[in-house]
């Protein structure tokens, strides 16, 4: 059983990383220290990210309630699939509004002893009514995106828990009832309300006007606000016995169907058969070469796998590590690479089982080549066109602009003493989904993902809606290996479309930079999706704006809420590192 001093072990993790791990600033200290890397020294320490060092395992998720049931799996004979599953179930009741049962995921897995890779998808789905019109009004203009996310429609089947179930039958070693059992009894007895949670409560009074919000709005604003959900725990009772048999037919399905059709702003229309017809699938991973390393990631139906893959592969063009991490030169490079591959999101991504994807196309060396022809190191392209895979590097079609959302995501990272390492990142894509909750869980709105208009040009979109399609995702869990095949990183994050950002910046701070992974995921946010530059607000990037503004680039300061939760090698062992944006650790 979960040990009862949780709570308490969790509020002694409230501390400083060099007061948390005293070799940590240490370890950072015989770094050959630029003036850059001495900033980002002093950033560091002074900043709340969590460092963890061990020789054997590492858990690291976005809120230390979930990354200390993580590592009691381990340390009672568990592997990092059993982990997983322990850890998602108390991310179901501490973050409920990032993800939980009624969303969604992708997980990576490597299996220690072989060394072979897994890709597991558990996206949601659309139910067999969904029409490509299904955003439209009268079939000739789109919804308004925040309309759409509030609305009956938005809700997909959710696949997160079938998805968890095979993932654990393939690869898990304890028993699947057993690693409920810590987020059913803390469901019950109740923990402090998240602060993080309670800010976003707090400042979004629209949570009050939905009965799925309703009660944590009210908590919110209570002196001591507690999260408490025994129906949850019931649910994860049920799930424990039944596995995702419970979610998919019975009473907890016709619960979850009478939910997303209930009336208010256009209702759902998901069925009990779409409930009970719905599979996750596994899939190749999609692996590419950037410098020495190898990348592996997710494919289609996420763009995370391929845009990471496309980015790095314009960026290997150009001698990123001689340039400083903070410079404008750099910033434009990364932006440039970015834009171009968002392009190519847009025009071919979205589900593989309805659409010819060319993703062996899209992450050719020599097409790669091709498209890093068009940056101009001194000045920011036009609206950049989609490529043609294998016929020439551009074509006049510029891309639809990613609507500004605010995403509700999680990620986290797990290795085990035998090797084995999980990248999950699940979501139910806004902050509080769909807002419409049932037995204690909000069902997401990731439908919404799906391209509103279906139609351009008389040609359908890859990713226009249809039954029992998977909506175009960007999560990105991230493997990377070096030369001699052996894992060195493992790494993910939140934010929607913006995952694909926050992830390539790790990855550009560890491989090019050098950096260790907590300086890297400390690194300003920055990236390009087609739209304008956003830059980290209050970082040092600050600075940068008038160069890149004379580079031709439109720039927009932003809060950039990433959740980056990554597991490096380090020596003979591992290090994990949790992003200071959030509430997360990583614990040894």
């Amino acid at each position: 059983m979960f040990h009862g001093n949780v709570i308490k072990s969790f509020r002694s993790l409230q501390m400083q990383p060099c007061v948390r791990d005293p070799n940590a600033c240490d370890t950072l200290a015989i770094m050959k220290l630029t003036p850059f890397s001495l900033l980002a020294l002093l950033l560091f320490c002074a900043s709340s990210v969590s460092l963890a060092r061990s020789n054997e395992q590492v858990v690291v998720a976005a809120h230390p309630l979930a990354a200390e049931v993580g590592l009691d799996i381990l340390n009672r004979g568990g592997n990092a699939m059993d982990a997983a599953v322990a850890v998602q179930a108390m991310l179901a009741f501490i973050e409920p509004q990032e993800s939980g049962i009624g969303g969604g995921g992708f997980l990576l897995f490597r299996d220690g002893a072989t060394g072979a890779l897994s890709f597991h998808d558990g996206r949601e789905t659309a139910p067999a009514a969904a029409t490509p019109d299904r955003f439209m009004i009268a079939g000739r203009w789109p919804l308004p995106f925040q309309l759409a996310v509030v609305s009956g429609r938005a809700v997909g089947v959710p696949g997160l828990v079938p998805m968890l179930h095979a993932a654990h039958e393939a690869h898990g070693h304890l028993p699947w009832s057993e690693l409920f059992e810590a987020a059913i009894d803390l469901a019950e007895r109740g923990a402090p309300l998240p602060e993080r949670m309670r800010r976003q409560l707090l400042r979004d009074p629209s949570l009050r006007l939905f009965s799925g919000t309703r009660t944590l709005s009210r908590a919110a604003r209570q002196d001591d606000p507690q999260l408490l959900n025994p129906q949850l725990a019931d649910v994860l009772r049920r799930i424990a016995v039944e596995g995702p048999t419970a979610l998919q037919t019975g009473v907890l399905a016709e619960n979850l169907v009478a939910a997303s059709g209930r009336g208010g702003w256009l209702p759902g229309d998901l069925t009990a058969e779409d409930l009970a017809g719905y599979r996750p699938k596994q899939r190749e991973p999609l692996c590419g070469h950037y410098r020495r390393w190898t990348v592996c990631g997710a494919p289609p139906p996420s763009s995370g796998g391929i845009a990471l893959l496309q980015m790095l592969g314009i960026l290997a063009h150009f001698d990123l590590p001689a340039m400083a991490p903070d410079s404008a030169e750099a910033v434009h490079l990364i932006a440039e690479a970015s834009r171009l591959a968002f392009a190519d999101r847009q025009r071919y991504l979205g589900d593989p089982d309805f659409v010819a994807v060319p993703t062996a196309g899209l992450i050719d060396p020599d097409y790669l080549a091709g498209r890093a022809r068009l940056v101009d190191p001194t000045r920011a392209m036009e609206l950049p066109a989609p490529g043609v895979p294998g016929v020439t590097p551009a074509i006049d079609d510029p891309p639809t602009l990613e609507p500004d959302e605010e995403a509700g995501t999680t990620h986290f990272s797990i290795i085990d003493a035998e090797g084995n390492a999980v990248a999950l990142t699940s979501s139910i894509e806004a902050p509080f989904g769909s807002r419409r909750a049932v037995d204690g869980y909000l069902l997401n709105n990731q439908l919404s993902d799906f391209d509103f208009v279906p139609m351009r040009d008389g040609v359908p979109t890859a990713n226009a809606v249809a039954p029992g399609k998977r909506p175009r995702s960007s999560m990105a869990p991230v493997f990377v290996f070096d030369q001699d095949d052996e894992l060195v990183l493992v790494i993910g994050s939140r934010g929607g479309s913006r995952i694909i950002g926050y992830v390539l910046k790790t990855l550009v701070g560890v491989l090019d930079w050098g950096l260790p992974l907590a300086e890297a995921v400390a690194l300003p946010n920055v990236l390009h999706r087609g739209g304008r530059l956003e830059i980290e607000a209050g970082t040092t990037l600050v600075d940068r704006v008038p160069e890149l503004q004379a580079l031709g680039h439109r720039v927009d300061l932003r809060v950039l809420e990433s959740g980056l939760h990554g597991i490096e090698r380090f020596g003979g062992g591992w290090r994990g590192a949790a992003d200071h944006r959030m509430e997360g650790v990583a614990l040894p």
